[in-house]
């Protein structure tokens, strides 16, 4: 029980990012507890993988290829983590809180008895002392994440059962190669050792995928509305200021609810996760939920009639104000500025 492993997602030989997100995370958990840190590919056509993912870290590269593993089934990928885990004994395991990882991700916790929490907003090494039992814990891992609807932050920790399990949502974590020349051992299993015949049962005969046309996670400038917009009218308000500044429009849970704007441009614990320069937050109070989802933006201007808004208190600027009145002046003065 002395690694972290990492489940990557692969589609096409390409490695998601939210997966790369994760070996960064991992690589750093790995160095604090003194282990290896262990990336796990499944699928077909996978030898640009070591080339993608050795930089940040990886010290060992489980590969299982067979053209029957892609696209992604459900069953045979649960075997293979399932038969591996039982084998490799590790003490963490991090996936992606996507598609594909929330449906993995229970089946192989379920299959050890292990316990998962999802869509994790941090990781961290801790101990823990158990007075009821009169038990004390080291180096256990604290999955971090709102709860109750966001009033509070949970700090969640398995003691007793391994490996333990969390998902992450892609944008939580930084991206940070650790060495270009950075080599680690790869590790080739033979599949037939870890599946059964039942376990290609299922078999995709065609798949399309539909890309998203809002790009609302590499844009350097965002302009996001919350319920304190008002309206579906005013949000036009924002889709302006946006046009003139070459940014993307984001908005709340409770512009979401409200139709304000349309679910794919939701930031947050339950939308999409963001790291812009900028970021232009209008009528938008501040629940947890939000802020877990741009809280890391370089620069966060607060744009509210509610001078004690809670998003204040993250805010590097503050204009106190109503959104009909400072964003006109904002679009005004940037044209005349941009001449």
């Amino acid at each position: 029980m002395n690694n972290i492993s990492v489940y990557l997602e692969i589609d096409e030989g390409t490695v998601a990012e939210v997966s790369l997100e994760l070996l960064t995370k991992g690589r750093s958990l790995a160095n604090e507890l003194g282990c290896k840190l262990e990336a796990i590919a499944v699928g077909d056509k996978l030898d640009t993988v070591e080339a993608q993912v050795f930089p940040y870290g990886v010290d060992v590269l489980h590969v299982f290829e067979d053209k029957r593993l892609s696209p992604y089934t459900t069953l045979p990928h649960t075997s293979i983590l399932v038969n591996l885990f039982k084998k490799e004994q590790p003490q963490i395991c991090l996936m992606g809180a996507t598609i594909i990882g929330r449906d993995l991700g229970p089946r192989v916790s379920s299959a050890l008895h292990s316990g998962l929490t999802a869509d994790c907003t941090s990781l961290e090494i801790g101990g823990h002392e158990d007075k009821k039992e009169g038990k004390t814990y080291e180096n256990l891992l604290y999955q971090i994440r709102p709860a109750f609807g966001g009033n509070i932050v949970a700090w969640i920790i398995n003691p007793d059962c391994r490996p333990q399990m969390a998902t992450v949502r892609e944008g939580v974590m930084k991206k940070e190669i650790l060495d270009e020349n950075f080599k680690g051992k790869t590790a080739k299993h033979n599949v037939n050792e870890f599946v059964t015949n039942e376990d290609f049962v299922v078999s995709i005969i065609d798949r399309h995928i539909e890309k998203s046309k809002i790009n609302i996670k590499n844009s350097p400038i965002i302009v996001s509305g919350g319920y304190g917009v008002g309206s579906k009218e005013n949000f036009q308000l924002l889709y302006q200021l946006a046009d003139v500044l070459m940014a993307e429009v984001g908005a709340s849970r409770a512009a979401v609810d409200s139709g304000f704007a349309e679910h794919e441009r939701q930031i947050g614990q339950t939308g999409v996760t963001v790291r812009p320069k900028v970021y232009i937050a209008c009528g938008i109070s501040g629940q947890i939920q939000h802020i877990a989802g741009m809280q890391e933006s370089s620069i966060i201007i607060s744009i509210n009639n509610d001078p004690n808004a809670p998003i204040n208190a993250i805010a590097d600027y503050v204009i106190t104000g109503d959104i009909e009145k400072v964003v006109p002046k904002m679009i005004k003065y940037y044209k005349q500025n941009s001449k």
